[in-house]
């Protein structure tokens, strides 16, 4: 079954979540990827932990479907292989530290003027240019100098994200951008570059936030896992010892859960709660009868109330439940890819593009596919022999 990027080559001389979170959705569509990878440790990430078949649970996400080759690019001959590389590739993607591709001369404005029709993407940590565009940024600093950890948390303790949210927006704007780009070289014949910051990928996430603190003089406050400027929006103890999340969406929202939650129907129209803004300054007297009124009834009970209210609820899964969720398996969600240490269980892509099924290839072994590619781009036998002995590859 033909997929929406078969025929495009990408080349990328990517690192840890961002670039390769990008890389692996193109091959998702079908593109080809070629990782290029350090001879002996490969992408660092491959280290981050053990805990897949003795791999790391980082590189088995974000890698299948990939050709990794190893090179030490710095080496006139490992530089040759890349260059041979580009000169047959649509899109070229580099997450390298500060500074790096411009002392390689990988930077955009050469490599595109070497190469007309490739599309450069590089990702940085606080953008090309500016007063920080030295400095190193993995995911936990941008979550800091965004200010998203100065929302996360309860009032007496900060806290991350719990997943990395920086690399992961900067990996969906670089793939975003880069099908922007090969669009564009179609209906153009002009290959765009882009550029991703992983600060600037944050920052648009922090629009609301940022809106709020600006025009309403003071930023949200810290309210552990409920919604800093919703209520009732949040999680409530039920009287079994469960936790249900429940979420009011507006004042009509409200009088029906009133009545048939509550079963206070007054109580939506005290001056204290009659209004979202209301409800969110007296979040502590909403909260208390809240918790009162729940804590006489078991989970499920709570739920189904609430769910004949037409209120939008949750249980609080564990990352154990959500691998056993009903949405996934009943959807056929779920699908085998190999590694090197062993099958895995792998979830398909989010966007279902009708007609076409995504590709979930193998998870590669470090430079699993080095020779084959040499063999491809006209090294013979002896040259990748020699290629291996000097530690080019």
């Amino acid at each position: 079954m033909p997929r929406p990027l078969d025929g495009v080559t990408v080349i990328s001389l990517e690192q840890a979540v961002a670039a390769p979170f990008a890389t692996r959705q193109l091959a998702d569509l079908g593109a080809r990827v070629i990782k290029i990878e350090r001879p002996g440790g490969g992408d660092f990430a491959r280290r981050y932990d053990e805990s897949v078949h003795g791999q790391s649970s980082y590189f088995v996400w974000l890698n299948r479907s990939k050709e990794s080759l190893t090179l030490d690019v710095k080496r006139p001959a490992g530089s040759a292989v890349l260059h041979d590389l580009l000169s047959r590739a649509d899109v070229f993607v580099q997450n390298l530290a500060p500074g790096a591709a411009g002392r390689l001369g990988l930077d955009a404005d050469r490599l595109r003027e070497r190469y007309p029709d490739l599309i450069v993407c590089d990702i940085s940590g606080f953008g090309a240019d500016g007063p920080w565009a030295h400095r190193k940024a993995y995911d936990l600093l941008v979550q800091f100098e965004t200010g998203l950890v100065s929302l996360t948390g309860t009032a007496e303790q900060v806290a991350k994200v719990g997943i990395s949210i920086a690399d992961i927006a900067a990996g969906m704007y670089a793939y975003s951008g880069i099908l922007t780009a090969l669009y564009t070289r179609a209906t153009t014949g002009t290959a765009p570059a882009v550029q991703v910051s992983l600060f600037d990928a944050l920052a648009e996430w922090m629009g609301q936030p940022a809106y709020y603190t600006r025009y309403g003089g003071r930023q949200p406050e810290r309210v552990g896992a409920a919604h800093a400027t919703i209520a009732p929006y949040g999680p409530y103890p039920a009287g079994d010892g469960t936790t249900v999340l429940l979420a009011i969406q507006h004042d009509r929202e409200w009088r029906t859960f009133c009545e048939v939650v509550l079963g206070v129907p007054a109580l939506a129209d005290d001056p204290r709660f009659a209004s979202n803004a209301s409800r969110v300054a007296h979040r502590g007297d909403l909260d208390r009868i809240i918790a009162e009124r729940l804590a006489a009834l078991a989970g499920p009970a709570v739920r189904g109330l609430l769910d004949r209210a037409g209120i939008a609820n949750s249980r609080l899964n564990t990352v154990e439940d959500f691998l056993a969720h009903p949405v996934l398996a009943e959807r056929d969600r779920w699908r085998t890819v190999a590694t090197p240490g062993g099958d895995v269980s792998a979830l398909l892509p989010p966007a279902v593009v009708s007609g076409t099924e995504a590709y979930l290839g193998p998870v590669p072994d470090i430079g699993e596919h080095t020779d084959a590619v040499l063999a491809e781009i006209g090294r013979d036998p002896d040259q990748i022999a020699a290629l291996r002995a000097d530690g080019v590859v």
